[in-house]
């Protein structure tokens, strides 16, 4: 049997075992993966470099399903590859089974989470550019796409970025099989469109009939050939390849096959093709080099944004951890990220006005063992909210750091005013979100988040603000600080950020008239210190929540949540952003919003009028 012959027949096979396998439960995507299956088949045979026996080799290719709705046709890539047997194979979304409607990390030959589309070329650049600048690595990085995902914007942010980065071990293959899931796609088969937008990027392009294996193997070997620049084969392909009955047909997206059985005999019947997948001498990644950890420290009284703490910290940390890198979203002299860049510019990247590509290239780092920590405008995280959500199901480790929260950043206006980005990343699964007020605190949780598995997320605020903490205090994740506490108090401050200086003020104020007040600096927002905040709800019985933030999923409702199933729950009053805010200084603003001292202070004093203190 010649090469293309074996090609062909192990293109049909994973044909096959993509019928076979949505036909256990009836569901998945057998047509979407009958496309791919001969440019897939050429890949295994000839062009992966992958040792699936040691899925942690530093030198292994890899290879990104983007259109992961695909999942049988990788399926019935590890079957033929050996990596899982047939039976197996036939547990394809059934509950408890590593293969999982579209591909997850619980298998350990996938590097994330796919299946939303749009992301997985995005993580592809940033596994890319591990490789190129970090790493120093030989491997290649495959991106499997499809044509409708072609239509995301974050499709068009890797293709500017890794032309950019001139990242020319990585190819993307796009499967143009003409159909989406409710008809023809944007472009149909007009592969010229496809060739001309990715040549404006800066890629070399290749057409190519997608089920020609003769023609695929010359692309493969076109793409590997080129340098400083990445490359794209754009194929011409079958949404049902082989099988009349769903062959370029609408509606047959997401769907089992009717008949499998007449199927899978139209398709020449089961076959049992292994492949030997050729392996990359492995090689170990590049070490940087690094000191003993030195944070910053500031004076008592000292004024410092908690947004220069960040990057003063991170330089450090940086320093001390030669695997910690840095991106950030062209706002570095305001996130203060820069003063990372300049300490150790081989770590740092410059991911420009592109939040989906910061996000996504972070998780693309961390798959090959990088702690990367991404800042932004934390308003503008917003838009890369999907890939924050899909690198949870990745079980990625990424920190996240978002500046200008709140409407304390003043002038700017609410368009920059992040006041939602509590809750959002407080919904992210098992994430941490911290929200420190003053310079030693952020040091300290910058270091913890290094450290952190998962989803972090550290909120910064524009203004300086009085350092409260000496440099040598601990701040555990999942703790808080009681900064005013006496036996007597008769109500409980709880306050993050910005707010706990104002909330420190109205302590000083409301002693002033006989209340004494605690005032808990919750800048563990999740995990939350329930422990700390029940001992003061019953001590006080009655809690002032104080934000710069909207009521909804933020401080306050954090604290109502722990507090849910106390035996006596204490009366509660939140104080948040209630109204659109506009620009003004920042102290116009808090005030505005009710969430200043003076407001804090009339809220307590509401409390006494109300009778509500014990």
């Amino acid at each position: 049997m010649t090469d293309h012959e074996r090609w062909r027949e192990l293109g049909q096979q994973l044909r096959v075992d993509s019928v076979r396998a949505a036909a256990v439960t009836k569901s998945g995507h057998p047509t979407s993966s009958m496309s791919a299956a001969d440019l897939m088949a050429v890949l295994l045979a000839k062009y992966l470099r992958y040792d699936f026996a040691d899925p942690g080799n530093p030198s292994n290719d890899h290879l990104v399903f983007s259109k992961g709705h695909a999942s049988p046709l990788l399926y019935s890539l590890y079957k033929a590859a050996g990596a899982i047997d047939d039976e197996e194979l036939l547990t394809f979304r059934k509950f408890g089974s590593r293969l999982e409607g579209h591909p997850t990390p619980i298998l350990p030959w996938v590097d994330v989470a796919t299946g939303s589309l749009g992301q997985g070329l995005p993580i592809a650049v940033g596994i890319a550019l591990a490789g190129k600048r970090l790493d120093r690595l030989p491997y290649r990085v495959w991106a499997l796409c499809g044509d409708s995902e072609m239509a995301e914007g974050s499709m068009w942010e890797a293709f500017e970025h890794a032309a950019h980065e001139r990242l020319d071990n990585l190819t993307a293959i796009v499967d143009v099989n003409r159909l989406g899931q409710r008809g023809e796609t944007m472009h149909g088969w007009d592969l010229d469109s496809y060739i001309r937008r990715a040549e404006a990027c800066g890629w070399h392009a290749i057409a190519v009939d997608g089920h020609d294996v003769a023609a695929i193997d010359e692309a493969y070997a076109e793409a590997l050939g080129v340098e400083g620049r990445p490359a794209v084969v754009v194929a011409r392909t079958l949404k049902g390849k082989g099988v009349a009955a769903v062959e370029n047909k609408e509606g047959m997206h997401g769907k089992a096959l009717d008949d499998p059985e007449a199927a899978i005999e139209e398709l020449g019947g089961r076959r049992d093709l292994g492949i030997e997948v050729a392996v990359r001498e492995r090689s170990e990644p590049h070490v940087f080099e690094t000191r003993p950890l030195d944070l910053p420290r500031y004076e008592l009284g000292e004024e410092v944004a908690t947004r220069k703490a960040y990057g003063d910290a991170l330089a450090a940390v940086g320093a001390a951890d030669g695997k910690v890198v840095a991106l950030d979203g062209e706002v570095s002299n305001s996130t203060y990220a820069e003063i990372f860049a300049a300490a150790h510019p081989d770590r740092y990247f410059e991911m420009f006005i592109a939040e989906q590509q910061l996000v996504a290239a972070a998780v693309g780092m961390q798959v090959r063992g990088w702690k990367p920590f991404a800042s932004t405008f934390a308003a503008f995280l917003t838009r890369a909210y999907d890939f924050v959500r899909m690198a949870a199901v990745s079980r990625a480790t990424i920190s996240l750091c978002g500046s200008h929260a709140g409407v304390s950043i003043g002038e700017d206006g609410p368009s920059q005013m992040a006041l939602e980005d509590l809750a959002m990343m407080r919904a992210v699964g098992d994430s941490t979100v911290l929200y420190p007020c003053d310079g030693n605190q952020t040091a300290k949780l910058v270091a913890a988040m290094a450290e952190l598995p998962g989803i972090s997320y550290l909120r910064t605020t524009r203004a300086a603000t009085p350092v409260v903490y000496q440099a040598d205090e601990d701040f555990p994740v999942g703790g808080s600080r009681v900064l005013r506490s006496a036996d007597e108090d008769d109500v409980t401050i709880v306050a993050a950020g910005i707010t706990v200086p104002e909330s420190l003020a109205a302590a000083d104020a409301l002693a002033a008239d006989g209340i004494a007040a605690r005032v808990i600096d919750c800048y563990s927002v999740k995990p939350i210190d329930a422990g700390t905040l029940r001992a003061a709800a019953e001590a006080t019985g009655a809690i002032v929540t104080v934000e710069d933030h909207w009521p909804e999923g933020g401080l306050g409702e954090a604290v109502l949540a722990a507090l849910a199933d106390a035996e006596e729950r204490p009366r509660v009053a939140v104080l948040a952003v209630t109204g659109m805010p506009g620009s003004g200084k920042p102290a116009e603003l808090l005030a505005a919003a009710g969430i200043d001292a003076e407001h804090i202070a009339g809220a307590v004093r509401r409390l006494v009028g109300a009778g509500a203190l014990r």
